[in-house]
């Protein structure tokens, strides 16, 4: 009887996954698209940032760096706070304000980000776990209903193997997308990085 209640759970609960693992991949595609627009407009502005920075590296003439900072994205943002603090305290404590900046912007960067890594881990286990419980159906039905030969069985497996292959499904853009998306935050931390230095550049070169 004990089985019986096993196979019983085990149909329902292979159902349950193909739920799961469908909401799963629409939340999934709703955040993909939202870090594609929001981290893709950050990588740009962080493009033509570096572009900016190259040309006044060229240029070996600071004096120019404040045209840098006129415009709102993060790496210009961070140089604004920058030379505001190097020309009211000069180069002490600027380590630190571009720190506490990243602190504060890194949550914005990495939303969803999380949810994608644990999509792109788990969502194969729960197909795989949700396959293994209709073979166990299927197997089950086979021994209900021996006259129904291989292909009551065959049909239960590929129904089963179903379960699988959306988790696979769910996976392969979620995993795709954290390490794009990871690459972009990256690239904007670096570009923090770059402004950090050029303010500390100009920080002792007015101090000189």
């Amino acid at each position: 009887m004990s089985f019986q209640v096993l196979f019983a759970v085990a149909q329902g609960f292979a159902n349950a996954v193909l739920i799961i693992l469908a909401l799963a991949s629409i939340v999934s595609i709703a955040a993909i698209l939202e870090r594609f627009f929001h981290l893709g407009k950050i990588s740009g502005q962080n493009k033509q940032f570096r572009a900016k920075a190259a040309s006044l590296l060229n240029s070996q003439d600071l004096s120019n760096i404040e045209s840098l900072a006129n415009a709102e994205s993060i790496p210009q943002k961070a140089l604004q706070l920058g030379l505001k603090h190097v020309k009211t305290h000069g180069e002490k404590g600027l380590d630190e304000i571009f720190t506490s900046y990243m602190i504060l912007e890194r949550p914005y960067l990495d939303k969803f980000l999380t949810f994608l890594a644990t999509v792109g881990s788990n969502a194969p286990f729960i197909g795989l776990l949700g396959t293994v419980m209709g073979i166990m159906k299927a197997f089950d039905d086979l021994s209900r209903n021996t006259g129904g030969g291989n292909e009551v069985v065959m049909q239960g497996i590929a129904h089963a193997l179903v379960a699988t292959a959306i988790g696979l499904f769910v996976a392969i853009p979620a995993v795709i997308s954290y390490n794009a998306f990871q690459r972009m935050v990256k690239e904007t931390i670096q570009s923090v990085e770059i402004a950090k230095e050029l303010c500390l550049s100009y920080a002792k070169v007015k101090k000189g």
